[in-house]
């Protein structure tokens, strides 16, 4: 089979996966709704493109937090890429650096940040979650300034895990040989012993702070010199809070559809963000994108980037560190492709207008 689309690469990736590691990337929370409404908002959203204009010279550059990337496009924070390809998240640091865009890179990696930031020298921002053990999560964070990551994505729908039956079905379970790496050091690199269920939901329940609210929000922002940016933003009030507790940028993110099923698609909020943020910081999307017309739609409603995940796994299944690249690649050439076609030479040029 040849890919010629994101979703061919999901095909490819099947024959390298067990039946559970599939499940748990492919997999959303309960009856799925929101992971399928992720999807299926870009088709309500349409193109009304422009004509006559000159489209001759074009660049998808642009910058996020003022670095520049090669287009608006970045590497979500995926956990246990080992679980996908031996490589993992070294393949895909190199594969992003390559790419000239911006890796993010997951606390429950299976590589640790140090390693991620050793296998290439393109520009990364560091995913936190926040421990019950406060000091570890600080050391968390000067290990990401130590090792030169550019920003702290600070994901907040995650304390409490949503309810996954795939995961529940299949008893899921890091493979034999691998850890959390970024946790070695203090015992937290494995899940519960005797775990029934998922192993990853009882790691969040017994681990991570439920407590988390907007004064650790200040906090952190605080005791770092790196932007933070707020990652699981889908009401325009948790914006405006993100912003006056001194976030550089927001995530629009319904974590994939894995935790509140029944939450809205990001797309169907992302301009009651943009206008509740009101260019007082950054707004980026997740959730979705599988085409280059998907990242104009969201780039055109104000989002100054996107990031993907999913299709990220699958190809790293299915070609490791080539298969990523081809597959960022392709995206590439789709997004210049959309870009050319609603009449517009860079990311900058895409407006409002433009969506019906």
């Amino acid at each position: 089979m040849k890919a010629v689309r994101l979703d061919d690469f999901e095909d490819l990736a099947r024959e390298h996966l067990s039946e559970a590691a599939y499940d748990y990337f492919a997999g959303g929370a309960c009856d799925e709704v929101t992971l399928r409404d992720n999807r299926e908002a870009f088709g309500r959203v349409r193109l009304l493109g422009r004509v006559l204009r000159d489209v001759s010279s074009r660049t998808l550059e642009t910058t996020v937090l003022g670095t520049t990337i090669s287009m608006p496009v970045m590497i979500a924070p995926v956990a246990m890429q080992r679980l996908a390809h031996d490589d993992g998240e070294l393949a895909t640091a190199r594969a992003a650096a390559a790419g000239g865009t911006v890796m993010i890179a997951s606390t429950l990696a299976t590589s640790s940040l140090e390693e991620i930031a050793a296998a290439a020298s393109g520009p990364r921002w560091f995913q936190l979650y926040v421990y019950k053990d406060r000091g570890l999560t600080a050391e968390l964070v000067r290990r990401a300034e130590s090792a030169g990551y550019g920003a702290i994505v600070l994901t907040v729908d995650g304390q409490v895990w949503g309810r996954r039956y795939r995961d529940m079905r299949s008893d899921f379970a890091l493979a034999p040989g691998m850890n959390l790496a970024n946790l070695a050091a203090v015992g937290h690199d494995g899940f519960p012993a005797g775990a029934e269920g998922s192993g990853l939901a009882a790691y969040v329940t017994s681990l991570l702070d439920p407590s988390l609210d907007w004064n650790d929000v200040a906090r952190l922002v605080a005791s770092t010199p790196l932007p933070v940016v707020i990652k699981g933003i889908l009401h325009p009030d948790d914006a405006r809070l993100a912003v006056a507790h001194g976030a550089a940028g927001v995530f629009v993110s319904n974590h994939g559809g894995r935790q509140l099923d029944g939450s809205p698609a990001t797309m169907d909020v992302l301009e009651s963000v943009v206008d509740a943020v009101a260019d007082r910081a950054e707004v980026y999307l997740d959730g979705g994108v599988r085409r280059g017309t998907d990242v104009v739609k969201a780039v055109a409603l104000g989002a100054r980037a996107v990031a993907v995940g999913r299709p990220v796994v699958w190809a790293l299944a299915a070609g490791g560190e080539r298969g990523l690249t081809r597959m960022l690649a392709m995206l590439r050439e789709e997004c210049d492709i959309a870009l050319a076609l609603c009449g517009a030479a860079s990311p900058a040029a895409l407006e409002r207008s433009l969506i019906v």
